[in-house]
């Protein structure tokens, strides 16, 4: 991991952001002044800049590091392929926040019933190897998650027909439930009190199906017509091929779910908030923002329509609105988009991790994981000491970053925190 004194170096400071030239044809753009740059994150993005169906340039958010094959906070813009490793396997996972019209004053001293009352209604975690008494899934799905899944259904059975595969995944069991690793549900407050419900969660088991099953087709692509890859993690699927349409629909279709799986915990949550004990009666629609930070779109960049893949980044088009969390701990933003055409009109997705899950388990312990989260209603134990925020970058930085690709509108703290 480069330190601050070169932690950008190989790359040309052009004002706005850096540049650097792979000597191979291939451009990366990154906004990343100030901010940690591992080699190993770099190397990926040179391997994947050289690709020859990149459109103009890889753009590198802030919150960059290194990932399975493509570099997470990073944005691909293909012509005539995907990268299904690019997209990764947790197809759609974003973030969700709500606006309430509570304020500090009106939550009540424990916070820890809010907590577990959150805990209560929204599956977490998983456990049983994520069988049957998996519980972070639904046994029997509740009214609310079945009317959610019938808008999945029809096509899901479609891509059932197609690969037979998806059909034993945990699919509508897992619609409405948080998941496990850095995914978490939180109550924050804004500089002006009041009260925000936050969520970050994806397309769960079924998505993970997904994703895995294209990823293992595009590899078979490439070695079938003899296409050797820096990284095979970097194996595509090229229009017309005989998977292409069929991942799009796939990946489609789990975004979707993504998506609908966050809007049924923010109701879930805020029924659990509206039944704990003490918590008076209010409204949850004063803000809402929905985004993905895990997919792909066809837009137009540039006089063509390409595929945009955003791996660990948000879409920032001018007005669009978008959440860029910290960690445990720390601050997280919402925001409003420039529109930075050279981003490919992107932001990052959050602080981004500056060491691994393993390591911060060893180097961390559950003394620093309860100063660190001082002040915050969570779990303190081991369990999570891979998400102490000191396994991040500082987010105050990373937004400093990236000052030219957003507006930040509200800046929260959270207070209270589920992690999965």
């Amino acid at each position: 991991m480069s330190n601050s004194k070169n932690e950008n170096k190989d790359f040309t400071d052009v004002g706005t952001h850096l540049l650097l030239n792979t000597n191979k044809g291939g451009l990366v753009k990154a906004w990343t002044k100030g901010v940690n740059f591992e080699d190993g994150a770099k190397k990926q993005l040179i391997n994947t800049a050289n690709l020859p169906f990149i459109h103009k340039w890889i753009a590198v958010m802030p919150d960059v590091h290194q990932g399975l094959g493509a570099t997470i906070g990073s944005v691909v813009p293909t012509k005539g392929a995907i990268i299904p490793a690019a997209v990764g396997v947790d197809i759609g996972c974003g973030m969700m926040a709500l606006k309430t019209s509570l304020t500090a004053e009106d939550l009540p001293d424990s916070l820890k019933k809010i907590r577990t009352s959150i805990e209560k209604a929204v599956p977490h975690g998983r456990t049983a190897g994520g069988g049957r008494r998996d519980q972070g899934s639904w046994g029997e799905l509740p009214n609310d998650v079945a009317k959610g899944w019938r808008k999945l259904n029809d096509r899901f059975d479609l891509l059932c027909n197609k690969h037979k595969r998806f059909i034993k995944t945990n699919n509508s069991c897992h619609l409405g439930t948080l998941g496990t690793g850095n995914h978490f549900i939180e109550i924050c407050l804004d500089e002006e009190k009041n009260v925000w419900i936050m969520l970050h969660s994806g397309s769960r088991g079924v998505g993970n199906c997904i994703g895995t099953y294209f990823i293992e087709k595009a590899k078979k692509d490439m070695e079938r017509h003899f296409i050797n890859l820096p990284d095979k993690d970097l194996s595509y699927l090229s229009e017309g091929s005989e998977h292409f349409d069929d991942y799009v629909e796939a990946v489609e279709w789990a975004q979707d779910f993504a998506r609908v799986n966050r809007e049924v915990m923010m109701k879930n949550v805020i029924k659990a908030m509206q039944s704990s004990k003490g918590m008076r009666e209010f409204k949850a629609d004063l803000a809402v923002v929905n985004c993905h930070h895990n997919y792909i779109a066809k837009e137009h960049h540039y006089g063509e329509d390409v595929w945009v893949t955003r791996k660990g980044a948000v879409r920032a088009k001018v007005e669009d609105w978008g959440i860029i969390p910290g960690s445990m701990g720390a601050c997280s933003y919402i925001v409003k988009g420039k529109g930075n055409a050279e981003s490919f009109h992107s932001c990052s997705h959050g602080a981004g991790r500056v060491m691994s899950r393993t390591k911060a388990k060893k180097m961390f312990t559950t003394n620093d994981q309860i100063k660190a989260t001082e002040g915050v209603e969570c779990r303190k134990d081991e369990s999570v000491i891979d998400e102490i925020p000191m396994a991040y970058k500082e987010i105050d930085k990373v937004m400093e970053a990236q000052k030219e690709l957003v507006d930040i509108k509200y800046k929260l703290k959270q207070i209270v925190c589920v992690k999965g």
